[in-house]
């Protein structure tokens, strides 16, 4: 952090909005800032930078504490728990005051230096800019070929074009993001929900560099449910699935039936081995658990919305007028 602290135009709002949510990211705060702040600067644009702290257990509250203290282009929310990424970046968005919004990660994977080029392209009439990734340096086979199979899949399950190998870094003009905040579900697959706003779309290419520093907090397991929360957030054909395989299955025990009957007419009873009934027994039932599974899914869901808790708390706020902060997102009319 170097320079003069730089001052902020009080009297008008920012043209650009950027958002950060942030969890157990003190190694990168301060790279991040300065390279944004440098790139911010050179638009000659009025901007704002606001951090969503994600319930950190380490020093990144006090970190982006004391940028708030010597930037007045810095914001921050902080969290009342851990709330997810999903979460934090819809609390960043809630609370963007920008005509153009851009969420960033903070692991310095997305490069900041392609903003100019996203403000380009929303000047020429864009009112969503995608940043889709044209390499992904820094990932192993494993995560880049799951990942290519997760939007194939999801690209195949709904009708939503869902861009491939696109994250949450992409320009969100105003009028889009209104939209999007009238999308009050608890279960967020954000890239989808960017998706189905629509509008005016372009897409802009970059190289994935990778991360900066620390250990990414997106392990297999929460990349499995992520995937889920997309597939069910979107799409109903897991549940048409099942309709159809048990349609397929009963026609199969049908016929199958006639056959032993007609067996039976011509050549006489004949007693069946017990393997093959175990085994027709047990993938009967393999299939109606998975199917209750799958059930049980959309169901959880539904009963997350029903119970209609708010979205996120926020434990503080530094930045904002007090006018501006909801402490507790929770549906409208609620």
């Amino acid at each position: 952090m170097n320079g003069a602290t730089p001052k902020q135009d009080s009297g008008n709002p920012p043209t650009l909005s950027v958002v950060v949510p942030m969890y157990n990211e003190t190694a990168n705060v301060l790279a991040l800032y300065d390279r944004l702040r440098a790139v911010l600067e050179a638009t000659g644009e009025r901007w704002e930078l606001i951090f969503v702290n994600d319930g950190s257990r380490d020093e990144t509250l006090a970190a982006l504490t004391a940028l708030h203290q010597r930037d007045v282009h810095v914001r921050v929310i902080d969290l009342a728990r851990n709330f997810g990424k999903e979460v934090a970046l819809s609390a960043g968005l809630d609370h963007a005051s920008g005509e153009a919004i851009i969420p960033i990660d903070a692991d310095l994977q997305d490069p900041p230096e392609l903003i100019p080029e996203l403000l380009r392209c929303w000047k020429d009439g864009a009112e969503v800019v995608n940043a889709t990734r044209r390499s992904r340096d820094g990932e192993g086979w494993v995560k880049k070929t799951t990942a290519n199979m997760f939007y194939y899949v999801l690209e195949k399950m709904t009708r939503i074009p869902i861009p491939r190998n696109t994250g949450d870094f992409r320009l969100i003009s105003r009028p889009a993001l209104q939209v999007l905040q009238r999308m009050p579900e608890r279960s967020r697959f954000m890239k989808g929900m960017f998706a189905w706003v629509g509008f005016r779309q372009a897409t802009v290419l970059f190289d994935r560099a990778p991360r900066h520093a620390g250990a990414t907090k997106w392990n297999y397991w929460r990349l499995w449910n992520l995937a889920l929360e997309g597939i069910t957030s979107f799409s109903s054909l897991p549940l048409r699935v099942w309709s159809y395989l048990g349609l397929g299955v009963a026609t199969f025990a049908f016929l199958y039936m006639v056959f032993l009957m007609i067996r039976t007419l011509i050549f006489g009873i004949d007693v069946p081995g017990y393997a093959s009934l175990m085994v027709v027994v047990l993938f009967i039932g393999g299939i109606q658990l998975i199917g209750l599974g799958v059930l049980g899914e959309y169901l959880a869901r539904i009963f997350e919305e029903v119970k209609a808790r708010p979205l996120y708390v926020v434990r503080e706020q530094l930045g904002f007028s007090q006018e501006t902060v909801d402490y507790v997102k929770t549906l409208p009319g609620r």
